[in-house]
């Protein structure tokens, strides 16, 4: 069994940003536990915290694994998928790349359709949320007027996304698939913005 240490670390690795309601919720102990555990993890250097403030009232603390705390867990994978993307940009143009991207998060998509089939778009954003959760997203989704906000606070693919941007299509073509309406991209994690949001048109002629 694992212990409470590394389910945090583990936790942490999945949904980088977290906070510690986050992890408490995902870990299934109180927050003050968490940040006994927390103050023990910066200690050793294995995780870092920073401020982030969104919209008004006091900043709050966010967590993520350190480059050493990153050396905690198995890395052929990241080495893996970093071979392979500069591999496929030696015999492929980007646009190309971000095809196969696309592709990919349309079928996620359509994995659901039975699903969301008949769905409105509030019933398919409700359905949304935990489909990008399982992905390794930490979601909030806001609804303004005649649009839908949609915040990732985090980025399963954050050691990958900075040097090959295209993999970033795919959740792109997922969101949009699966909501059958345009969404705009409003900001990205890795072009200096705190969260990638997108913005959802509500439509009053859903097909």
């Amino acid at each position: 069994m694992k212990s409470t240490r590394e389910k945090i670390m583990q936790t942490l690795l999945a949904f980088p940003g977290s906070t510690i309601n986050d992890l408490a919720e995902a870990v299934g102990i109180n927050g003050i536990s968490v940040r006994h555990h927390l103050t023990s993890l910066e200690a050793d250097d294995l995780v870092t915290s920073t401020e982030k403030r969104h919209g008004v009232g006091r900043p709050h603390l966010v967590y993520a694994i350190t480059d050493k705390g990153l050396e905690q867990f198995p890395t052929s994978y990241l080495r893996l998928s970093r071979k392979l993307l500069e591999q496929l940009k030696q015999h492929m143009t980007s646009g190309e790349i971000e095809g196969i991207f696309k592709n990919i998060g349309v079928e996620i998509a359509q994995s659901y359709s039975e699903e969301i089939k008949n769905k409105s778009l509030d019933e398919r954003m409700i359905l949304l949320k935990p489909v990008l959760m399982r992905e390794g997203f930490i979601i909030d989704i806001k609804k303004n007027g005649q649009t839908y906000s949609l915040s990732s606070l985090s980025c399963p693919y954050y050691r990958i996304a900075p040097d090959h941007p295209e993999i970033c299509a795919m959740d792109n073509a997922l969101i949009q698939t699966f909501l059958n309406v345009p969404v705009i991209v409003e900001a990205c994690l890795f072009k200096n913005a705190d969260r990638c949001i997108y913005q959802i048109p509500i439509t009053t002629n859903e097909d």
